[in-house]
C-alpha cells in the first residue's frame, strides 16, 4: 500500500480515537467559553491546504470578540484582549483540538507544516512553496523546533525540511516532543514575526485568534 495512504489512515484513527476520548473535555471547553465570553466559540477562518487549495480551518476562540481578528498576535499571556480560558487554552495548545475534525474531513495531517494564508503564497519563493506539497498538519518541524522563538522565515524552512525528509519516524519523533512540549508549555508567544522585524498586526491580514 502507498505510504501516503497508509499516513490517511493512521490520520484518521488518530483523529476519530481522540475525537472520542476528548469529547468531555471539548464540551467542557465549549461551556466555559460560551459562559465566559460572548460570541462564536469555534473560530473559522481560510487557510491554504495541500497543492494551495484553500479550506476553513477550525480553533477555540481565545480572544474578545470586541478586538480586530487580524491584529498583531499576543506577545504574552498577559495580552489584554485574551479572555481568562483563552489564556488557558493557548499556554496548553487545547485550542488548537478543533483541528481534529479538519483531520476527519481530510484538509490536514495530525503532523506537517502548519496551515497559513491562501495570500502568504505569493510571497514565497519555488523552495518555499515545496510545503504545499503535503497536507498541513496540526503540529510540525517548526512547532517542536522553536515555536514562537521562530521568525517567519525559519519556520518555513523547518517545513520545507520537513516535507524533504518526511517518513513516520520522524513524525512520530514529532508527536513525542509536542505532547513534551505542551506540558512544558514553552514558547507559546510569538517573540519576532519576521527577520525584518514586522509583527503580525503589520502583515496583511494575520491571525489574532
Amino acid at each position: 500500500m502507498n505510504i501516503i495512504y497508509i499516513k490517511i489512515i493512521i490520520d484518521l484513527i488518530i483523529a476519530a480515537v481522540l475525537s472520542l476520548i476528548l469529547l468531555p473535555l471539548f464540551i467542557i471547553i465549549w461551556l466555559l467559553i460560551k459562559i465566559s465570553s460572548p460570541g462564536s466559540v469555534i473560530f473559522r477562518q481560510q487557510r491554504a491546504g495541500k497543492d494551495g487549495e484553500p479550506f476553513i480551518f477550525y480553533k477555540f476562540r481565545t480572544m474578545r470578540t470586541d478586538v480586530d481578528p487580524f491584529g498583531a498576535s499576543p506577545k504574552s499571556g498577559e495580552d489584554s484582549r485574551l479572555t481568562k480560558i483563552g489564556k488557558f487554552l493557548r499556554e496548553y495548545s487545547l485550542d488548537e483540538l478543533p483541528q481534529l475534525f479538519n483531520i476527519l474531513k481530510g484538509d490536514m495531517s495530525i503532523v506537517g507544516p502548519r496551515p497559513l494564508y491562501m495570500s502568504q503564497i505569493a510571497e514565497w519563493n519555488d523552495r518555499h512553496k515545496k510545503r504545499l506539497l503535503v497536507k498541513p498538519g496540526l503540529t510540525g518541524l517548526a512547532q517542536i523546533s522553536g515555536r514562537g522563538e521562530l521568525t517567519r522565515e525559519e519556520k518555513l524552512e523547518l517545513d520545507v525540511r520537513y516535507v524533504e525528509t518526511a517518513g513516520f519516524g520522524l513524525d512520530l519523533k514529532i508527536i513525542l516532543m509536542t505532547i513534551r512540549q505542551v506540558f512544558t508549555r514553552k514558547n507559546i508567544y510569538e517573540k519576532k514575526y519576521s527577520k525584518t522585524e514586522f509583527t503580525r498586526g503589520e502583515s496583511r491580514k494575520e491571525q489574532g485568534q
